[in-house]
């Protein structure tokens, strides 16, 4: 529990009034509200999970709230990120935050870090608060958030969303477990998609952000048990929660200081191999495909390696779709190399990077082939707006 002076928190009139349903509340309370009210929380990122998080902790009566985000408002972010609205789109996401958040309660504090959050500013930023609330979604950004908590000795309260299954608890608090204890070592660049790539069900991160919000006031409040050494798992198709045990790893190594998160997660390797493999693959660009295409050619196969689902959404005209797992399954290879039947191949995907991939799987089968630069993304900003920009 933090343990504020409550004799210097004062409550207003109009926070006798607003939190009326709070004070009423034996676990709440007047002493409840003026701990949250003394209570100031860093949120890192205003995306799915910080919009609903943020939403409901300035609604709860948060005295002071911090922003870290560099991001800017997109028109895809609307669908699961409902602090920003339409007018905000290529506008500043902390800006819009700040806006809502005082619609909501225009006496909360919020400071604003329109930065990328790094080992060089992270424990200047996090040290003026009480709780750390992790909304990020990359694996260099959580770690550095674990360890600068750590250092700090703050609870970092956590979620994390993908496609229909979310995932929440509580890290260093109370001498409990802290993300390295279930992440020892970061998965390879690359294995688990982000929800650009695997998408996210927008209703989710709504319940994973309100699981965080309500853990970060019951903290402050010292009200009930949290998840600190229990990971709550998510799954919305089956609309079943689940609980699983973490304990701290008595052989975990001493955190001593913030390292370079990127090398740590295998970043610069994992870019450096694509570099690699784009320097040794042929790439065309989308009006050299066009040029192609108009000129009557039946020379070639255009191969698209995105999945059956984005196939719907929007396609190139001609295109055959065998998707990336399939090829790496091995299955697909098999497939590719009886569509070709002798013809020349060229691929391409959303942006670029699935594609270049296949190639370099189907070129250790013997199978050489071009890649399109930028994919259907390009396609549809460059030469063809008539198909949609997902």
């Amino acid at each position: 529990m933090l343990n504020p002076n409550l004799d210097e928190i004062q409550l207003t009139k109009d926070d006798y009034e607003r939190y009326s349903r709070h004070l009423i509340l034996p676990e709440v309370g007047l002493e409840g509200q003026k701990r949250l009210k003394a209570a100031s929380v860093l949120c890192i990122g205003t995306g799915g999970l910080g919009s609903p998080l943020l939403l409901y902790l300035a609604a709860a009566g948060i005295g002071r709230i911090g922003i870290v985000d560099f991001d800017v408002v997109d028109t895809s972010n609307l669908q699961r990120q409902v602090i920003h609205g339409t007018s905000w789109v290529g506008k500043p996401k902390i800006e819009s935050a700040k806006n809502r958040i005082h619609e909501i309660n225009p006496y909360c504090q919020v400071d604003l870090y329109e930065t990328r959050l790094s080992s060089e500013n992270a424990l200047e930023i996090f040290q003026p608060y009480d709780i750390v609330v992790d909304g990020t979604d990359n694996f260099p950004t959580r770690y550095l958030v674990n360890d600068a908590c750590v250092l700090l000795n703050k609870p970092n309260v956590y979620g994390s969303i993908f496609r229909f299954e979310g995932q929440a608890t509580v890290f260093n608090y109370e001498g409990g477990p802290n993300y390295r204890d279930l992440y020892p070592e970061p998965p390879p660049p690359g294995m688990v998609p982000s929800c650009a790539e695997g998408g996210v069900l927008g209703i989710l991160p709504g319940i994973i952000g309100v699981i965080q919000a309500t853990e970060t006031v019951k903290i402050i409040m010292g009200q009930g048990n949290t998840l600190s050494g229990r990971l709550l798992l998510y799954n919305a198709l089956d609309m079943k929660f689940r609980e699983l045990k973490l304990r701290p790893n008595p052989i975990r190594p001493v955190i001593e200081k913030l390292i370079d998160y990127e090398q740590f997660c295998g970043i610069p390797q994992a870019k450096a191999e694509e570099a690699k493999q784009q320097m040794e693959t042929q790439e065309m660009t989308v009006k050299d495909l066009k040029e192609l295409l108009d000129s009557g050619a039946k020379d070639f196969v255009l191969l698209d390696v995105r999945n059956p689902n984005e196939y719907e959404i929007a396609k190139i005209p001609g295109s055959v779709l065998v998707p990336l797992p399939e090829i790496e399954n091995g299955d697909g290879v098999a497939k590719v190399k009886e569509i070709l039947n002798g013809h020349h191949l060229i691929a391409h995907c959303k942006m670029g990077g699935r594609s270049a991939k296949a190639l370099a799987i189907l070129k250790e089968a013997g199978i050489v082939g071009t890649n399109v630069k930028g994919g259907i993304t390009a396609w549809s900003r460059e030469i063809d707006p008539s198909v949609p920009e997902y």
